[in-house]
């Protein structure tokens, strides 16, 4: 079971990867419209909330249910293409190392946050593959809009 969990992770950062190895550093502010995620704010969202779903569901305090603002930290916080690909390579290791130090019967046990109530906490595993595609799928929008032509995200898998 593990190693399956373990799996699904680097598959949905390898996706990832595949899609976006069209874009640089230079793409890093790119965005269609005013008001939607850069690039570069696409990929740290996406690595950012790989460890908002495991401190939700394995940390001491639950989910950071403190949304507030976040537009605008979205706006400082992610602003460099090259730093985001790194932070999401960081944030997917964390979550397999969380993933590789939890015994089977904490894996199974019920997440008691306000996200995926009762669901077992290897569930987010899940959330975070669906999320990330979510992400994925607009980046390779916006590599299209860049005249650029995404790798297709399966290959070397």
């Amino acid at each position: 079971m593990k190693e399956g969990l373990i799996k699904e992770l680097e598959m949905q950062e390898k996706f990832l990867l595949n899609t976006i190895e069209c874009l640089s550093e230079e793409n890093s502010d790119f965005r269609p419209k005013e008001k939607m995620y850069t690039v570069a704010q696409h990929i740290g969202h996406a690595a950012e909330t790989i460890d908002w779903f495991f401190e939700g569901a394995f940390g001491e305090n639950g989910f950071d249910m403190n949304f507030e603002n976040y537009e605008e930290k979205m706006k400082e916080k992610y602003n460099s293409f090259d730093d985001s690909v790194k932070l999401l390579k960081e944030a997917t290791a964390r979550g397999i190392e969380t993933l590789k130090n939890a015994s089977d019967a904490e894996l199974m046990a019920p997440i008691t946050g306000e996200i995926m109530k009762g669901a077992p906490k290897l569930a987010v595993v899940g959330a975070i593959t669906d999320h990330t595609a979510h992400h994925r799928g607009a980046v390779s929008v916006y590599a299209r809009l860049l005249d650029k032509a995404p790798k297709m995200p399966y290959d070397g898998m």
